[in-house]
């Protein structure tokens, strides 16, 4: 039987200067971002057992069993580059699963996958300007806890579950909003600590060093080798036409690279 959320609880596994409050738990929504978009407030997280129209990256259904996944949203103030924010969301994910003893690896830009299950998606991370909500950005966050195969949409998903790991989403919840906090407060504060995260993201990304397809918003297509991650959170691709960007689309790993990963890791610093 799926656990339930505990908002009590939560709130008090939060630190005491945590900037987060009036946590709302709902049995169903339509979806968490547009629940939290509609009511307007920063720091106020919404959890849902259930969405019905629930989105992901570029548009994808994100669907979850009720009461079998961690359905989050939450709306923060803008951060400076912007891009930074979904690439921390995942780095916090990253550690709140470490907390629970569950290893993932983060692939570019904020996919969170698990290498127990042949590196297969456990959370979606979605971030969308919330418009006439001024500076706030909607943080939305969805993680396969209690899931068998069955449940899950696509092969290409995982749960904690199928990797063994029994998960209270209650406590995996606090675990992300603590990391997130921390980490969006070193990236706006700048400087030293923000350096610092930005860091930490890049030694946890299993994207650098690979040889991948880059699918670019256009629909092209195109095989590169993930270099580095410049300041704005761009990945850094050396490919056909020579050293680029990318800002936006998926990326598809395709195999290790080797001795090229000490070379992505001095581009990415500079």
């Amino acid at each position: 039987m799926p656990d339930s959320i505990d908002v009590p609880r939560l709130t008090d596994q939060l630190p005491p200067d945590t900037p987060w409050r009036g946590i709302t738990h709902l049995a169903e929504v339509d979806s968490t971002n547009a629940e939290v978009a509609r009511r307007g407030e920063q720091w106020a997280p919404v959890l849902a057992d259930h969405q019905t129209a629930g989105r992901g990256r570029l548009g994808r259904d994100w669907q979850e069993r009720p009461g079998a996944g961690l359905a989050m949203s939450v709306l923060v103030p803008a951060v400076a580059p912007p891009g930074w924010l979904p690439l921390l969301t995942g780095l916090a994910v990253r550690e709140a699963l470490a907390g629970v003893d569950v290893a993932a690896a983060l692939k570019w830009p904020n996919d969170v996958q698990l290498p127990a299950d042949g590196h297969r998606k456990v959370c979606g991370i979605l971030c969308q300007g919330a418009g006439a909500l001024g500076a706030g950005v909607v943080v939305g966050i969805g993680i396969n806890v209690h899931h068998d195969r069955g449940d899950l949409p696509t092969d290409t998903a995982t749960s904690l579950r199928l990797v063994g790991a029994e998960v209270d989403r209650t406590d995996l919840a606090a675990g992300v909003l603590t990391g997130l906090a921390r980490m969006h407060a070193d990236l706006v504060a700048g400087g030293t600590r923000a350096k610092g995260v930005r860091a930490a993201y890049r030694a946890a990304c299993d994207t650098l060093g690979r040889r991948v397809v880059v699918h670019l918003p256009d629909g092209t297509r195109e095989e590169a080798l993930a270099d580095g991650i410049d300041e704005d959170g761009r990945l850094v691709v050396d490919g056909p036409r020579g050293w680029t960007t990318v800002a936006a689309g998926d990326v598809q790993h395709i195999r290790a690279a080797g001795a090229s990963r000490t070379q992505g890791q001095h581009r990415q610093e500079h």
